[in-house]
């Protein structure tokens, strides 16, 4: 992988700063930054987006890879990550990885 949006993910995921999976992303009570893969359904682009506007925080798709590549866990369509550095760490660094909707 080799970028920074990669190993700051790569931190959210060690520090375990994050929730995976939409019904686990819904139940939390703040979130700093809402991440969705590029093949989520528009179903679950509309639900994040949601949860984003409940939260007042950015949303991001992926543009390239698919968001298991990042997180290196089966099925995950939508990550919200807890932690607000790493956060504004993610969305400075990832434009290139990333668009925010």
């Amino acid at each position: 992988m080799g970028n920074k949006t990669a190993t700051f993910i790569g931190f959210v995921i060690r520090s375990g700063k994050y929730r995976a999976g939409m019904n686990s992303v819904q139940t939390l009570k703040r979130a700093n930054l809402i991440l969705v893969c590029k093949t989520a359904s528009e179903n679950t682009k509309e639900q994040a987006k949601k949860v984003a506007k409940k939260f007042n925080c950015p949303i991001m798709v992926s543009k390239q890879k698919a968001l298991i590549e990042y997180t290196f866990t089966d099925n995950t369509k939508v990550m919200a990550v807890t932690d607000n550095s790493l956060a504004k760490a993610i969305i400075q660094n990832g434009t290139e990885e990333f668009e925010s909707i």
